[in-house]
C-alpha cells in the first residue's frame, strides 16, 4: 500500500519499526487487561484453534499464546487431529461461541483440504470474531455509516500501523491518492474498503509503482535461499526494499514491520470484545 505525502523526498526513507509500534499497543492492553481484572475479577479469554501439524501454523500459533500470556489474556487452546471431520470442528467452535469464559475466536488457516474454511468461519459467533472475517463483519466494513464489530487483524494492523505513522509525521490520509497492491480477500479488500472509510482515493493496481515521498507497507512474506544463514533461508517482503527506500519517504522492513501489528491487533480486538461483554 502506497500513500503519496506533501513533502518533497530527497533523502533514504524512514524505516518505520513495527516492533516497537506494537510494542507500546502491547504495554496499553496489558494495562487495561488488568484493570479489567481488578474491576471485574475476570480476563479476556482467546480461544486458538489449530488442525493438524503444519510447522508455519504451529510457530504462529504459538506465538499468539505467547503474545495474550504476556499481556494477561487467558489463552484456550484447541488443538485437533488433521483428519478431524468438518462436523467436529463446527461443534468445537459452537462449544467456544457458548462459552462464557471465551471473548475471541481464532481458527488458525489454512485448513485441512478436505473442511470448508468459508464454513467454518461463518460459524463463528460474530460477537468472537476477532479475526474480523465474518461475512457480517466484512459486509459492514464495505458499507457507508455502518461499523462492523472486529476490524480483520492483518489489515488493521497494516491501516491503524499506517495511520499511526503518517499522523505522527502530520501527514492527514484524507483526499489522498491510495495505491493498493493485490486485492485478496485476506488483505488487500479489506484494506482498500478502510481507506475509503477514511476518505482516501484507493486505486488497486497489479503493478509495483512508488511514488517520491510515498509511505510504503509491505504486507508480503516470502522465503528465499541464503546459505549464510542457519535455516538455509532468510524472508523478505513483495516490496525492493533498498530500492524502494531510495524513493519512498517511509518503509516497513520484513520482517519486523506488520508483523508484530498483526499480533498486537488480535490481542486489542479480544480486549474489545472482552469489554463489550463486560462493561454492558
Amino acid at each position: 500500500m502506497a500513500s503519496q505525502s506533501d513533502q518533497h523526498h530527497n533523502k533514504e526513507a524512514n524505516i518505520i519499526d513495527g516492533k516497537a509500534i506494537a510494542q507500546t499497543i502491547r504495554s496499553e492492553i496489558a494495562s487495561e487487561v488488568l484493570h479489567l481484572s481488578n474491576k471485574y475479577g475476570k480476563v479476556p479469554g482467546l480461544a486458538v484453534v489449530i488442525v493438524g501439524c503444519r510447522k508455519d501454523s504451529q510457530s504462529y500459533v504459538s506465538m499468539k499464546r505467547k503474545a495474550c500470556a504476556e499481556v494477561g489474556i487467558k489463552s484456550f487452546d484447541v488443538d485437533l487431529q488433521e483428519q478431524v471431520s468438518e462436523a467436529e470442528l463446527i461443534s468445537k467452535v459452537h462449544e467456544l461461541n457458548a462459552h462464557p469464559d471465551v471473548h475471541g475466536i481464532l481458527v488458525q488457516l489454512p485448513l485441512p483440504k478436505h473442511i470448508n474454511e468459508e464454513k467454518v468461519l461463518s460459524e463463528i459467533s460474530i460477537e468472537k470474531d476477532v479475526d474480523g472475517f465474518h461475512p457480517l463483519n466484512i459486509g459492514k466494513l464495505a458499507m457507508k455509516g455502518r461499523e462492523p464489530l472486529f476490524l480483520p487483524c492483518t489489515p488493521k494492523a497494516i491501516y491503524l500501523g499506517c495511520l499511526e505513522l503518517l499522523s505522527r509525521s502530520g501527514i492527514s490520509i484524507k483526499g489522498k491518492k491510495a495505491v493498493v497492491v493485490g486485492r485478496s480477500n485476506i488483505v488487500g479488500l479489506p484494506v482498500s474498503l478502510l481507506l475509503l472509510k477514511a476518505d482516501a482515493t484507493v486505486t488497486v493496481v497489479k503493478g509495483s509503482w512508488i511514488k517520491p515521498g510515498a509511505a510504503v507497507i509491505d504486507v508480503g512474506t516470502n522465503a528465499v535461499d541464503d546459505p549464510s544463514r542457519k535455516s538455509g533461508y532468510r524472508l523478505v517482503g513483495d516490496v525492493d526494499f533498498h530500492e524502494a527506500c531510495k524513493v519512498a519517504g517511509w518503509v516497513t522492513p520484513v520482517p519486523g514491520g506488520v508483523g508484530p501489528m498483526t499480533v498486537a491487533m488480535l490481542l486489542k480486538n479480544t480486549l474489545e470484545g472482552a469489554k463489550r461483554v463486560m462493561e454492558q
